[in-house]
């Protein structure tokens, strides 16, 4: 096969242009790593269209995948596909109402659970489910049909020919594929996404001056635009993917692998800092001052060789040889390249990963967009901290003029949501040009620069306008806040909810022998008080007057994807924090 047009295509290209790299899909089992080479790969994925056929699902009917990464994942997925259904991934860890609203929205006829959580969710409103026919679950659990039997209902069942009939019907501009927004901000939409659309990304990012590697680790969720069609890139480049066991093992299973190449968000690149930091509060003497030198020293780090003097050079050598290689060693030491995506990177993380000989390489994009839009690369000036490069070859970026909204228009684009033609016809404009809603500039250069959400945007009741993300985006480079959302829309002044930095917040405690009890009540101390002031006051000198945090409230509350606040990349969730912290923002502002 010269080139693949379909994404089930993939699996035959890999085999045929990648004969020695034969392993693909790795998970943890047992504790042990369960490998899937190409051949079984293909034969399961067969093996499941040919059991969908028998159990009469058509072209055209939506599968739902209800489940944390892990090989079977994909498996389904290209067997969705491969017989003309159009696959539906939901997150794992969202709410009964809104299974029920995504399930009966898409008109599921099955859906493939993991996890007693989600089968226990799904079980509750099975009644009020008016399309779903099945429920499959991915181990015996014994209540419902499992992934094992299905694969023996399509080994006793084959219908080769009749499979090869549809795949030979579906054209690359069919929909592959609904993906529903994380509803930072209400409702979930569902995102029609063509073969063609993901395919053209694969191709384009493939031409993109980059050292692509031979081992990826995945952790963020498949059900994610963002991840899953980087784990189709993996495949089709010959890679292996290794799925993390969960967030909590992320380290270990990194130090196991030693993966080159990962995806991640810029949050979990910060607690990789923050630990990295702390872990220098632990040494005594000369070799916490020669860890901090050596910290100090990679935060400063330029990306282009140009603009490092030999000076600088020296000193990165000499920190290279005595700290970045100790750290590298605890985080896998083989990274070729660390793409972050989903939210902006602060310049001083980018910088010390980079430094530390973690290159990151920063993309912009969105669901909608399947999803990339812009990508850093390779080329000259192609990284630069601060920007999210280029545009991706054969997508058009412009900037509005009257508002400095990112408008797109490409191969890349979606083919609508789902029954919403409506809402579909408000984000595309009259001459095909999609709005992302987020604001930017583009530099001198031709990179591209994000600087907020247009629809964040609020004005004070002097009738000035703030840019939140800005301020919030500046103070979580500051190693005592988790996550900060800044507020004051027709009020006189700016303030902010903060989610302290935990770990950090208890490292320093332990550095000022203070006693750290419960996060309520340290945050009640009038020395954390105090030091976040100065904290405030230390990031407030970035902003004019009218941008300055004149209050704050520190929430005990971790904000994590468990309790919804933070979506499954990690964003938070703007308009829910508003809600329920609404009476401490009432009292900022009185």
């Amino acid at each position: 096969m010269e080139e693949i047009k379909r994404l089930f295509d993939i699996l035959e290209y890999r085999k045929e242009n990648y004969p020695m790299q034969r392993d693909v899909l790795a998970g943890k089992v047992d504790d042990k790593w369960r490998i899937y080479n190409i051949d079984e790969y293909i034969n399961l994925t067969n093996s499941i269209s040919y059991a969908f056929i028998h159990l009469g699902i058509r072209s055209g009917d939506k599968i739902a995948i209800i489940s944390s990464n892990r090989p079977e994942w994909n498996i389904l997925d290209m067997a969705i596909m491969q017989c003309g259904a159009i696959s539906v991934p939901i997150y794992p860890t969202i709410t009964e109402n809104e299974y029920l609203y995504i399930l009966n929205h898409c008109e599921a006829k099955i859906a493939f659970v993991e996890g007693n959580s989600v089968l226990n969710k799904i079980e509750s409103i099975y009644p009020q489910l008016k399309y779903l026919k099945e429920v499959y679950t991915f181990i015996d659990r014994g209540t419902r049909p499992y992934l094992n039997q299905l694969v023996e209902l399509g080994n006793k069942n084959s219908y080769p020919e009749e499979l090869e009939y549809r795949k030979n019907l579906i054209e690359p501009a069919h929909c592959s594929t609904i993906m529903y927004t994380s509803g930072t901000m209400g409702v979930p939409k569902g995102v029609m996404l063509s073969h063609y659309s993901i395919v053209q990304q694969l191709m384009n990012l493939r031409q993109t001056p980059a050292k692509w590697s031979n081992r990826a680790f995945s952790f963020l969720p498949l059900c994610h635009a963002y991840e899953r069609v980087l784990v189709f890139l993996y495949q089709y480049l010959g890679m292996t993917v290794f799925y993390a066991q969960s967030l909590g093992t992320l380290a270990e299973n990194i130090k196991e692998v030693r993966p080159t190449m990962m995806s991640t968000v810029p949050r979990v690149l910060e607690r990789f800092y923050d630990k990295i930091y702390c872990k220098g509060k632990t040494m005594r003497g000369l070799s916490q001052k020669l860890f901090y030198w050596a910290i100090n020293i990679a935060e400063e780090y330029k990306i282009q060789d140009c603009d490092r003097d030999s000076c600088y050079n020296f000193k990165h050598a000499i920190a290279d040889k005595l700290v970045y290689r100790k750290i590298r060693k605890n985080i896998g030491g083989n990274f070729d390249i660390v793409v972050s995506g989903a939210a902006s990177i602060q310049p001083r993380l980018a910088a010390f990963f980079s430094a530390i000989g973690m290159p990151v390489f920063e993309g912009y994009g969105m669901t909608e967009t399947s999803p990339v839009i812009a990508v850093s690369c390779r080329q000259k000036y192609g990284r630069e901290v601060g920007t999210v490069g280029f545009p991706l070859p054969g997508v058009e970026i412009k900037i509005d003029e009257n508002t400095n909204e990112v408008l797109c228009r490409g191969h890349n684009l979606m083919m609508g949501y789902y029954k919403d033609e409506e809402l579909t016809n408000q984000v595309f404009d009259q001459d095909g040009w999609f709005h992302t809603g987020d604001l930017g500039r583009f530099t001198d250069k031709g990179q591209l620069v994000l600087v907020g959400r247009l629809k964040n945007i609020f004005k004070t009741s002097y009738g000035k306008y703030v840019n939140p993300q800005v301020i919030e985006e500046k103070f979580s480079e500051s190693p005592f806040i988790e996550n900060i959302v800044v507020v004051g829309e027709n009020q006189k002044y700016a303030a902010a909810i903060i989610s302290p930095d935990m770990s950090f917040l208890e490292c320093w405690c332990k550095r000022h022998d203070m006693v750290f009890t419960t996060p309520q009540d340290v945050l009640k101390n009038p020395k954390v008080l105090a030091r976040y002031t100065k904290e405030v006051n230390k990031y407030n000198e970035f902003f004019g007057e009218t941008e300055k945090i004149k209050k704050f409230e520190l929430v005990p509350e971790e904000w994590s994807i468990m309790n919804e606040i933070l979506t499954p990349t990690l964003k938070v969730r703007r308009k829910l924090v508003m809600e329920r912290y609404n009476k401490l923002i009432e009292q900022m502002f009185t």
